[in-house]
């Protein structure tokens, strides 16, 4: 009898125990971060590894992430934000140019010489969105808004040192508004991934592509191409890219009060701030690779740089006009996005 109870003593406490084990349980969450950046770029090794690393470190491990470059769950990188909304994985870091026209707004950021550097108009992308774009992005957990670096002009047979230089090369570009510019420039526009870079060039279906430094060497450009034409900084950048970390919102509710708000804590204006700058922080190393190896560098001359910002105004213009057909006021998200980029930059130590 003794024996009895003691077995109904321990079955109860066992079943009484089980929701708080199994309570415990769910607060911790196993996270798939996916991404088409390869696991040897810059942009892997120190920005999305370090973010992952911070936000477990800062869950007291209750948050594990299951890391996924490179396209490494199937899928093409244009599919990248669905995998994220659809909650086919969980957190994504894409560009939303892959899918042209569909973030018409954010756009404004792309136009050619628009940003200043990439810590200040990654905060002056986050006001943006949350301030006059705030549906942009309703259909996923915003984490994080960020540009890269200065675009750079890198051709494989010759140099490109007007705009003359520039007329009926096939030229890669990453998005709408840049595909768009490099035709105005009188270059024959391409527009693919990322990825697909390397291929293309070795082939010979591009003849050069536009790439901020800092990537340089994860698509091997430094190797496939030989001349490199970048701009003054303090005559503008000739465009940038934008790009999103974004989180399946189901997934992100779901969380433990405690966990959303680790997530809160690494995303934001001071999490894009930190993306922008580490990644421009990285041109250094992917300029040096060209020019390691003889590659020629050119800086583009004032004079010729004023010409090529007179050429593209003619994207600004059509963009604005693109915005006032789809029912935004484009001359109105035009100037918001070019006065907080000022107000960012005047705050901003370089």
């Amino acid at each position: 009898m003794i024996q009895r109870r003691t077995l109904l003593k321990t079955g109860a406490a066992a079943a009484l125990g089980a929701p708080a084990l199994s309570g415990l349980a769910q607060q911790a969450v196993t996270l798939k971060f996916h991404t088409f950046m390869s696991p040897a770029s810059n942009v892997w090794l120190t920005m999305h590894k370090p973010w992952m690393d911070k936000v477990e470190k800062e869950s007291g491990g209750r948050i594990k992430f299951e890391a996924y470059p490179a396209m490494q769950l199937g899928g093409t990188p244009v599919q990248l934000y669905d995998q994220a909304k659809d909650g086919v994985v969980d957190v994504v870091w894409t560009l939303p140019g892959n899918t042209a026209g569909r973030f018409p707004r954010i756009e404004v950021f792309e136009l050619p010489f628009m940003m200043s550097n990439a810590e200040a108009t990654s905060k002056a992308y986050w006001e943006y969105v949350q301030t006059v774009a705030p549906d942009e992005f309703k259909d996923t957990q915003v984490i994080a808004l960020q540009v890269h670096g200065p675009g750079v002009i890198h051709t494989v047979a010759k140099p490109v040192k007007s705009i003359a230089d520039m007329r009926g090369l096939k030229i890669r570009a990453p998005t709408r508004q840049v595909t768009k510019l490099m035709g105005i420039l009188g270059a024959i526009p391409v527009g693919m991934p990322l990825p697909s870079i390397p291929d293309a060039l070795s082939k010979g279906t591009i003849e050069g592509c536009v790439i901020p430094w800092e990537v340089v060497p994860a698509v091997k450009v430094n190797e496939l191409t030989k001349f490199h034409a970048e701009f003054d900084p303090a005559g503008g950048s000739l465009y940038t890219t934008t790009f999103v970390m974004a989180m399946n919102k189901a997934k992100y509710n779901s969380l433990a009060p405690d966990l959303k708000k680790v997530i809160d804590n690494n995303s934001g204006m001071a999490t894009s701030a930190w993306l922008g700058k580490t990644q421009q922080g990285n041109d250094g190393i992917g300029r040096k690779s060209a020019s390691d190896r003889g590659n020629s560098i050119y800086t583009v001359n004032p004079v010729e740089a004023q010409e090529f910002r007179r050429k593209s105004r003619t994207v600004e213009v059509e963009w604005v006009e693109d915005m006032n057909k789809k029912g935004f006021d484009g001359k109105k998200l035009l100037d918001t996005a070019r006065s907080l980029i000022e107000k960012h930059t005047k705050t901003t130590k370089t």
